[in-house]
């Protein structure tokens, strides 16, 4: 089975963190929460779940890892300046692993600057910045584009845990 990375701060959205991270792991995948800081506990806006960073983002390589999550919320503008967290996901990319990003989880992959010629969705209010960095916005419940997956809103977790479940399940092309 695949080994998963979910990036991870505080105030992400509960659902959309807990959703994805069940059924992957139902599914027989391992599941690893990346944060700034091993050990860190992570409590998501709406208080109902809390998690500890398995591993901080300087101690892993995308090498390790057969995909990557980004859950939304508040999380991703927390992490999306990090410099070690835009190399992961650049390194994912360059590695042609599938990135699921659902909410404000594509504002790492703006800061990445890896939208550009993608078709990608998001929570709404980004399209802008999604538009601005040379993504194909379209408002769907799910977008698939080559490796990527992306989604709008909790209201779209099943169509986004339904696509990234294909992913891990399809061997993985390099680009």
């Amino acid at each position: 089975m695949k080994k998963v990375a979910f990036l991870l701060a505080n105030d992400f959205e509960d659902s959309e963190m807990q959703k994805p991270y069940d059924a992957i792991k139902a599914d027989g995948h391992e599941t690893v929460i990346i944060g700034l800081k091993k050990g860190e506990q992570l409590t998501g806006k709406n208080k109902t779940i809390t998690y500890t960073a398995d591993a901080s983002i300087d101690e892993v390589k995308a090498d390790q890892f057969d995909a990557v999550v980004i859950p939304g919320g508040s999380s991703p503008e927390n992490l999306r300046l990090n410099k070690q967290i835009q190399q992961f996901v650049k390194d994912m990319d360059s590695q042609g692993k599938p990135i699921s990003a659902i909410c404000h989880g594509p504002q790492i992959l703006i800061s990445a600057g890896l939208a550009k010629g993608k078709t990608l969705t998001c929570y709404p209010p980004l399209k802008d910045d999604l538009i601005n960095a040379g993504a194909n916005y379209v408002d769907q419940e799910v977008a698939v584009d080559g490796n990527y997956v992306t989604s709008r809103t909790p209201a779209d977790e099943p169509a986004f845990i339904r696509e990234t479940l294909n992913k891990l399940r399809t061997p993985v092309s390099q680009p």
